[in-house]
């Protein structure tokens, strides 16, 4: 064997292995965040589950949504559904240090939920999770604690705004629906 043909055979799974990652994600689950405390967050932990995507903030009107995210999880948590919080500045209504933003969670509403550092969620600089979850789904967050919901196949997503509350009929029907297979109605 020639030493090109060696080389050629040597690099062919390197060659293959950045076409792979060179594909556009196809689900939810091939996304990975940063962890709140470090390292990691690969979404493909939560693959075959319903995933409700979350972007919190610590100093928002809207931030009281924490309880009954937390509510949410723990509710249907058994069932295979998770709540994922990402923070963002994006509005300006976000701690800049990431473990203030643990402690605020963790001490002010008990929340056990996994969670993002911080992260953009819409315009140019938005974590590709966003940029896909915004194509999917009528668009990026226009304010904090907007909602997605990701289905068990990490395909389907349906966004829900800023004002529908996490234990409003209208979104809970929609995780069971996720839960079971069905349209996220």
């Amino acid at each position: 064997m020639g030493e090109a043909s060696r080389r050629a055979i040597l690099a062919a799974p390197l060659l293959m292995a950045a076409e792979a990652s060179a594909q556009p994600a196809q689900t939810a689950f091939d996304f990975t965040l940063e962890s709140l405390e470090g390292g990691a967050l690969p979404l493909s932990a939560f693959r075959g589950k319903a995933l409700m995507v979350v972007n919190t903030a610590s100093f928002c009107g809207y931030t009281p949504q924490y309880s009954g995210l937390q509510r949410l999880h723990d509710r249907y948590e058994a069932r295979g559904f998770a709540v994922l919080g990402v923070p963002s500045n994006d509005f300006n209504q976000e701690s800049r240090d990431a473990a203030r933003i643990k402690e605020f969670c963790e001490t002010t509403y008990g929340i056990t939920f996994p969670m993002a550092t911080l992260t953009s969620v819409r315009g140019p600089a938005a974590h590709p999770l966003f940029a896909w979850l915004a194509g999917r789904a009528g668009g990026p967050p226009r304010w904090n604690f907007h909602k997605y919901l990701v289905g068990r196949d990490g395909r389907s997503v349906r966004a829900f705004p800023t004002s529908t509350e996490p234990d409003s009929p209208v979104l809970t029907r929609a995780v069971e629906a996720a839960l079971e297979g069905r349209p996220l109605v």
